[in-house]
């Protein structure tokens, strides 16, 4: 079995670099490849291919497909060719390791996924405790099972106003539902009752504590370009 850390290193070292333009992100099995021209990626893609045969290990290339981001994301470009021959997809949204980024002018990911999850696990709970559970046992459950599913990654995101207010409606739509009402000063009496913070400074909290990261400070500077 090949060391991970030794084939990330071989990887950084002949493929990426500040100077090129080109990044190589690796976690488990999921690769993801950032270049600022369609041309380098389609040569970051081969050199890839080459350095993962070296290594006796294939691609799947039915589940790889490339996304644009920038100016000209709208603007339709060739597609990229495999060694083998394979033409890989140019989609609107993909999702690497359970964050959905999405065609834009610069970077954006897409939350409803997140925010499905969470109404999906918060609506299994009501389900089965809502009616006889007492209100800090339905929050702590809320606060501990679903919260995580809805802030997934999203520290390590450049989210604007609008999308940190929509993960805020979220929590806020819960309280309405739990208390029965839909005065917000009596959610906000609720919230701070129950010492729940709300989402957008969770992740103001979290994204502090990932601030020493300089790769996905780095990133973030490079695809927000």
């Amino acid at each position: 079995m090949h060391d991970t850390t030794k084939i990330t290193q071989h990887f950084k070292s002949k493929l990426c670099s500040s100077s090129t333009g080109c990044y190589i992100i690796l976690y488990a099995d999921d690769i993801l490849l950032i270049c600022h021209s369609v041309t380098k990626l389609e040569s970051l893609l081969h050199c890839r291919e080459h350095e993962l045969a070296w290594l006796d290990v294939t691609i799947n290339f039915k589940k790889s497909c490339c996304l644009r981001i920038g100016p000209r994301c709208d603007i339709d470009c060739c597609a990229i060719t495999t060694l083998t021959g394979v033409k890989l997809s140019w989609v609107a949204e993909l999702r690497y390791v359970g964050i959905f980024l999405v065609k834009s002018r610069s970077f954006k990911c897409s939350l409803d996924a997140a925010k499905r999850g969470f109404y999906r696990a918060a609506n299994s709970i009501f389900s089965k405790v809502g009616r006889i559970a007492s209100e800090e046992v339905v929050i702590h459950l809320i606060r501990t099972k679903c919260v995580p599913i809805l802030l997934y990654g999203l520290e390590a995101l450049p989210l604007n106003k609008s999308q940190l207010a929509s993960l805020d409606f979220v929590v806020n739509h819960f309280f309405m539902k739990l208390f029965k009402t839909t005065d917000m000063q009596v959610v906000i009496m609720c919230r701070e009752h129950f010492d729940f913070v709300l989402p957008s400074l969770q992740l103001d909290r979290r994204r502090r504590s990932l601030v020493g990261s300089t790769v996905t400070t780095d990133l973030i500077k490079f695809v927000s370009a």
